[in-house]
């Protein structure tokens, strides 16, 4: 148990870790700053892969936990703190309100990263066009795409 413990720790610190830089993420994308986009991402990347890693010995010490309640193989936290005896029981169950409280902040900062990205790409797509006169296309207010068919306009003024 404490082994599975210690393991939890960690998974946690990476987590928190990982709820950090994904915010960071999202602030540059805010910002529009984008030049640090690949070194907040590839930040993102090795935290997954600390995960990951992470991942396999908490499987591999949740089983020994289970063998040693009793339990069969790939227990669930729950299921775990249920038939753990005290201080065990209560420690197990923090960590898995922690994870869920974490996972929840995780998803949500991802939602609004990948949000920043679309709308990124939508502004991008349509300076391009705008630029290469090939389409003038706009949204309307219900999102669906609006094509201009009158004269394709400019950023710059080319009669001058």
């Amino acid at each position: 148990m404490d082994r599975l413990s210690q393991i939890l720790w960690r998974e946690r610190e990476l987590l928190e870790s990982l709820a950090y830089k994904l915010e960071v993420e999202r602030m540059v994308l805010a910002t529009g700053r984008t030049r640090w986009l690949v070194n907040a991402t590839r930040e993102i990347e090795g935290v997954l892969d600390d995960l990951r890693a992470t991942e396999v010995l908490r499987a591999t010490a949740a089983d020994e936990a289970a063998e040693q309640l009793g339990l069969t193989p790939n227990p669930s936290l729950s299921a775990l703190a249920d038939s753990a005896p005290e201080p065990w029981s209560g420690m197990l169950r923090d960590h898995r309100d922690a994870m869920i409280a974490l996972a929840r902040e995780i998803a949500d900062t991802a939602e609004d990263a990948k949000g920043l990205v679309t709308a990124g790409y939508r502004s991008a797509r349509e300076t391009l066009l705008a630029i290469g006169g090939t389409s003038s296309a706009s949204y309307s207010p219900d999102g669906s795409v609006v094509h201009d068919t009158t004269a394709s306009r400019r950023l710059v003024d080319r009669s001058l």
